[in-house]
């Protein structure tokens, strides 16, 4: 179906790529040039990671600097797009019989605006997010992402925003060129390889899979966006990996695009 959108899943990173120029931003820059553009975004973001699920329902929704520690000029960024009431009753619509809050408070987060603002740098397409349910298993949210999936249809970009290997307790703060750990690699490579095969299941159920996984996926939250993307995904859909690479060692920014 050729008004069909992607879905995509971007390893976001270090928060400080909002500011930068290098081979992740140019990336995600071409992504937001060759990709159809969509009249919405719906953003799945590691750092709406709580009890209960809930979409975002403000008309104007706040930029959130989620974090603390880093130079002044990056809580200085805005990212300004207008939220979309009509599509998030859409959301809640499709998940029934979920059932999916309104919140009027959270806004965007640094896990959808600091990729965005180099995707769509014009922040003029709206963007609604939904949050990451704690509270349910592996497998449940990649079937939110399958119950999802009418939306690429509508004109409807999915983006999930995390990080296939998130170990901060590994990562290499300041040496961030540093090579990466060999099980990183492993993982990487592995996860790759199991997304090109459709191995859902194996992905899923990715505590089955070793030290590597353990090691790549100490805690869910930046894993699980990558479930709602491969939800969406349809049989025929092509794969790609429009952006690689593992900066401080231990944090994959890989980026995978379906359809």
């Amino acid at each position: 179906m050729a008004s069909r959108l992607p879905a995509v899943f971007l390893g976001h990173g270090n928060p400080m790529h909002a500011l930068a120029r290098n081979d992740y931003t140019e990336a995600w820059r071409r992504l937001g040039e060759e990709m159809p553009r969509p009249r919405a975004i719906l953003a799945i973001s590691a750092h709406w990671y709580g009890s209960g699920t809930a979409v975002t329902v403000a008309a104007a929704p706040r930029t959130i600097h989620d974090f603390g520690g880093f130079p002044q000029e990056l809580y200085q960024v805005q990212y300004p797009a207008p939220g979309d009431p009509t599509l998030a009753g859409r959301v809640q619509q499709l998940l029934a019989p979920l059932a999916v809050d309104s919140d009027d408070s959270w806004g965007l987060d640094h896990g959808t605006w600091s990729v965005l603002c180099h995707v769509y740098p014009n922040a003029d397409i709206p963007v609604v997010q939904l949050s990451i349910d704690a509270t349910k298993g592996a497998d449940q949210h990649f079937e939110i992402g399958r119950m999802l999936a009418p939306l690429r249809d509508e004109g409807v970009l999915i983006l999930g925003s995390g990080n296939v290997i998130h170990n901060l307790r590994m990562y290499a703060w300041g040496r961030l060129s540093q090579e990466p750990y060999d099980w990183a690699v492993r993982f990487e490579n592995k996860a790759m390889d199991l997304i090109r095969a459709s191995d859902h299941a194996a992905l899923i159920h990715y505590e089955a899979l070793g030290q590597d996984a353990a090691l790549s996926i100490p805690t869910p939250d930046h894993y699980l966006p990558l479930l709602y993307v491969l939800g969406a995904r349809h049989a025929d859909d092509a794969i790609r990996f429009p952006v690689s690479g593992i900066e401080g060692k231990a944090l994959s920014m890989l980026g995978l695009k379906v359809g």
